[in-house]
């Protein structure tokens, strides 16, 4: 359990200094037979620095709670 709770700690610190990041995809926008026309298109993934800060406090709580065992 403590390795949980330091993987948890450690999770959390990341989702907290890194908000979010990018991952770009390609879409068919023109298919005319030889003919093709494609576009990327840019889709951001973000999350609230709160998500970190709850991680890091769950895994502080698991890391007590095996301490107590």
């Amino acid at each position: 359990m403590k390795i949980l709770g330091l993987v948890l700690i450690g999770l959390g610190i990341i989702m907290m200094i890194y908000t979010g990041f990018n991952y770009v995809s390609t879409e068919k926008v023109v298919d005319l037979g030889p003919i093709e026309i494609n576009a990327e298109k840019n889709h951001p993934v973000k999350w609230s620095p709160v998500v970190g800060i709850v991680l890091i406090v769950g895994g502080i709580v698991v890391v007590a709670i095996d301490k107590k065992k």
